[in-house]
């Protein structure tokens, strides 16, 4: 039994394969878990080091629980559809499927070399049209329904239809895009096309004009997460606002649920906090500001009611709908210039800018309350979709508001007296109104009562609940994505397609770019025109199949249904869901959505999908630089070199055939990135150290790897290195080095594979969960993973003797072996309840140092610790399980039980102090008394000899603690 981790690894792959050993039945006799891994994009970088973190972390629980005795249901499959692969075949040529196959199949086999005990028999993949069909039909759903407000979900669009038929909008209280109102006669009455168009209002999928950030250069409408600066992400392209016809999807709706639905699941708070301030909810009055010389009113939302007498300007979005109405001819130069700055920003540049920016429309409107006029303004931090698209502003009660009026010369009049309150902030809600008619002398929560009453007498307002969210862009102009399944007729009346005619399959393109807005869907002319009208080309974005697809896992190979009810009562919800948290709040928030709808049509039993989530933190890792200086000769002449980022200016160099004279770092100077697999770390004085060595650079030039190439360009720009010599006369460059995100820019990515072929796969998954607690932030570093490798040895050692044969007694083991084994697994099995994976292997480590000093070989012990091993080293379990006689795997046999007989202390070691200062230490049975304690201390020889000659004045006995002479 050689103790040859590539082989042992190897093995046990192929066993698990060929058994089918993590294989998942529907098997109800049996207590259910479900863990899920946020599946990845199968990118065509392949995993790096830092991506298995949480996989690691969550297949340790998926097989403790197996062993355990539940059914686990630990699937894993392809988040596959999305930009990237579009953008690929648009520049290589290569279609998106078929690079797509080739990721996934790479992604699988690294996954299959971590040893994760994925049910590969359930994987799924949301660009296989078998899966996107599923996708399509619930989108449908959601198109087909509408939300009441009554009774608090949704419901069938045709009950709507029935509605407005009877009664038209009367005793309607739907969620829609804007307040509508007809009577019974005049909807029957529409033409087909105004029916669709009245009911688009209220439809859970709908089509609406959006400001959208556009891409030109990709061709497609980015989420805000995908701009900075203007600019995408992806590409550095400029990205503009602008408004396009798009699906939604009327998130809105559920604003409430999704905020209540918070209270019910296990997430950090921090998670928490995050969707909450997502959804936004906040409380205060609708009000209505008639415009001067129009006839439509100016429409704001304001959690303060109370100031409105401090109202002395109104700031609407740019893209407002009155904008344009509003500006006069002398303002329309400046609103036109201001229009297109908007439109180079994104909305979080908007959102996070500080510089006071807009422009004053010409118009005004007239206060409610007071008659006074109120000029109107444009402003980038007003944005359309966000409440009614206009605020009225108070700039004595808030300090946005006060910025944009001192800018722009507006009188500001105080409102609220908070002299009582000191240290109150303008974004307290305290004080007394003052400067404020019938409201002066109040305190302000009665004065926002009072306000928002008297705004309901005047017919001009009333109370009302805003959200911060706003309805989810459900359009995206590009090729690889799913596509809407609607046919529009002659009339331009959006339909559903049939469920028989799922999927709507993407057609066979060769060019995927979009054109001036336009998806490239619509040059697949054959594929668009049908019988019944033209298809809808825009395609769904890439959440649309991670919304769902944690349900998909439970019934893989359904062919009638996404999930057949009966297997969804069973497996209920995801009970662990671990994934990164930057996607704490989109896809999290919008899967929560697409749940509760399916709850609402009686598809899912619960209401909330994921009842445990975690958020594993990134690992970082050195991003390294080799510094780059000029050797300015005694001659004058300069000549770039590279030197270790440890050699100071002003030193000085020789270096042969270039001659005699000192380093300068100047402007022409700076470092460059070393790729980190050719990097050595070490460490001098317990700080890292990271060094390039001579015979790294000279191999570089034979290496055929991409950062390969790039770095032979790098060290074209010196002309020499000045070379230092370690201990053993190796030549090196020290290098500068910061952690950072592991990427591909920086040249730092680490191969999980190549770890696993160096150390051993076991070796890698224990090191990634010793770097410290899973949900938090680590760098990477091999400097560590040496003494994890000689815990696994020493481990292995416990079994096998030097002869490398089995060396294993079946001799009872003694009270302090058993002792040793209870506690490891009574700290084990609690601590992965904690997800404490960290604090697990140091149990390991205590252990398995304790039993070598004890040079325990005993089988009673040393069998049960493979069972609790076996989550954490699958591998190394497997080999040493079957050797001492295991049947079938490991991973199928019991999780061992503590024994809490073992664990009872029979004795404790007591301090002995005389005056305080401890002398030796004596063992009495734990359950002594104090009077008994005193009584053994006093008889034993150790003690008498400290108190030969001297008076004892007091003792001191704290039982299980302490015991203190105290003499004279």
């Amino acid at each position: 039994m050689k103790f040859d981790v590539q082989a042992i690894d190897e093995r046990w792959q192929r066993y698990w394969k060929e058994h089918k050993t993590y294989r998942t039945t529907n098997d109800t006799t049996k207590p259910k878990y479900y863990v899920l891994d946020m599946f990845p994009y199968p990118s065509g970088a392949g995993l790096h080091v830092g991506h298995p973190l949480g996989y690691i972390g969550s297949d340790i629980v998926a097989r403790s629980k197996r062993q355990q005795g539940f059914n686990v249901l630990h699937p894993m499959g392809f988040d596959a559809f999305g930009l990237p692969a579009e953008q690929y075949a648009i520049d290589t040529g290569v279609h998106p499927s078929v690079s797509t196959a080739i990721n996934t199949k790479r992604y699988q086999e690294q996954m299959e070399r971590l040893g994760l005990s994925y049910d590969w028999d359930r994987a799924v993949n949301t660009s296989d049209p078998n899966y996107y069909k599923w996708t399509q039909w619930i989108i449908g759903q959601v198109f087909e329904h509408w939300y009441d407000k009554h009774l608090d979900r949704a419901r069938p669009i045709g009950e709507l239809i029935a509605h407005l038929e009877q009664h038209g909008t009367e005793g309607l209280h739907a969620a829609e895009s804007v307040a509508q109102h007809c009577t019974a006669a005049a909807f029957r009455g529409m033409s087909a096309k105004e029916q669709s168009d009245f009911l688009m209002n209220y439809r859970l999928a709908f089509r609406s004009v959006s400001y959208v950030n556009w891409c030109e250069a990709l061709g497609t409408v980015l989420a805000n997460d995908e701009v900075k600066d203007g600019r995408s992400e992806r590409g550095n392209h400029p990205v503009v606002q602008k408004p396009m016809l798009q699906w939604s999807l009327r998130i809105t709706a559920y604003a409430e649920r999704l905020l209540q639905g918070l209270e019910e699941v296990d997430y950090s708070d921090g998670l928490k906090a995050q969707q909450r301030n997502w959804i936004g909810r906040s409380t205060g009055a609708q009000a209505f500001f008639d415009i001067q010389g129009h006839d439509q009113p100016l429409e704001v939302f304001t959690t303060r009611p109370d100031t409105i007498f401090g109202v002395t300007f109104m700031v609407i979005a740019p893209e407002h709908e009155l904008v344009e109405q509003l500006t006069t001819p002398e303002q329309a130069q400046e609103i036109k210039d201001y229009l297109a700055y908007v439109g180079s920003r994104s909305e979080v540049d908007r959102q996070a800018e500080t510089k006071v920016t807009g422009a004053f429309t010409g118009s005004y409107c007239i206060n409610p309350l007071n008659g006074a006029l109120v000029p109107i303004y444009i402003a980038e931090y007003v944005l359309k979709d966000y409440g009614t698209g206009a605020i009225m502003a108070v700039p004595s009660d808030d300090e946005r508001d006060k910025r944009f009026a001192e800018k722009f010369g507006i009188e500001i009049i105080d409102v609220i007296d908070k002299s009582n309150y000191p240290g109150a902030t303008l974004k307290d809600k305290v004080g007394i109104l003052i400067n404020s008619d019938f409201l002066n002398g109040m305190e302000v929560p009665d004065a926002i009562e009072a306000a928002t009453a008297k705004l309901r007498e005047l017919g001009r307002g009333e109370e009302q609940v805003n959200f911060r969210i706003r309805d989810l862009v459900f359009s995206r102009q590009r090729y690889w994505g799913e596509p809407w399944p609607i046919i529009y007729d002659a009339n331009d009346v959006p339909h559903l397609v049939p469920e028989a005619d799922l999927p709507v399959e993407l057609p066979a393109m060769e060019d995927f770019r979009a054109v001036s807005g336009e998806s490239p869907l619509k040059r697949a002319t054959d594929w668009n025109t049908t019988p019944q009208g033209r298809r809808e080309t825009d395609t769904m974005p890439a959440t649309a199949g991670s919304n769902w697809y944690y349900l998909r896992y439970m019934d893989p190979h359904n062919s009638e249904e996404f999930v057949d009810r009966k297997v969804a009562d069973y497996w209920q919800d995801v009970d662990l869901y671990v994934g990164g948290a930057e996607h704490a709040v989109s896809h999290i928030l919008y899967s929560r959505l697409i749940h509760k709808f399916l709850f609402d049509l009686g598809k899912v039993p619960t209401q909330e999908p994921y009842r445990k989530l975690l958020n594993q933190g990134m690992i970082g890792a050195p991003i390294t630089s080799i510094q780059l200086g000029v050797l300015l000769t005694e001659d004058g002449q300069r000549h770039p070199v590279w030197v270790g980022a440890n050699v100071a200016e002003g030193t000085p160099l020789e270096v042969e055939g270039l001659g005699k004279g000192h380093l300068v770092l100047d402007e022409s100077a700076g470092t460059r990135k070393v790729p980190l697999r050719i990097v050595e770390e070490s460490s001098v004085n317990n700080i890292p150290s990271f060094r390039i060595y001579k015979e790294a650079v000279e191999q570089i030039a034979q290496d055929e790897a991409q950062d390969a190439a790039y770095f032979r360009t790098v060290l074209q720009q010196g002309s020499s290195f000045i070379w230092e010599k370690d201990k053993e006369g190796r030549l090196y460059l020290e290098l500068s080095a910061q952690v950072g995100k592991m990427s591909k820019r920086y040249h730092n990515v680490i191969n999980p594979d190549d770890i696993s072929v160096r150390y051993g796969t076991d070796c890698f998954r224990m090191y990634e969960m010793f770097l410290g607690p899973i949900d938090q932030a680590k760098p990477w570093s091999v400097s560590g993973i040496d003494g994890v490798y000689r815990f696994l040895r020493r481990f292995w050692n416990l079994y096998v003797g030097n002869d490398d044969r089995l060396n294993v007694s079946s001799v009872a083991p003694s009270k302090e072996e058993m002792k040793v084994l209870h506690t490891l697994i009574k700290k084990v099995t609690e601590d992965i309840d904690k997800l404490s994976f960290n604090t697990c292997i140091s149990a390991f480590m205590v252990a398995a140092n304790e039993l070598s000093r004890l040079k325990c070989n005993k089988e009673a012990v040393l069998e049960p610790m493979v069972r609790l091993i076996a989550p954490f080293a699958p591998h190394i379990a497997e080999e040493l399980f079957a050797a001492l006689g295991g049947q079938g795997s490991v991973h199928h046999a019991a999780w061992p039980e503590v024994e809490e007989q073992w664990l009872v202390e029979d004795s404790f070691t007591y301090p002995i102090a005389f005056n305080g200062k401890t002398k030796l230490t004596l063992d009495f049975p734990a359950d002594a008394t104090a009077e008994e304690v005193e009584t053994l201390a006093r008889a034993n020889s150790g003690v008498q000899q400290q108190l030969e000659g001297k008076a004892v004045r007091k003792v001191i006995v704290v039982p299980k603690r302490m015991i203190n002479f105290v003499v004279g």
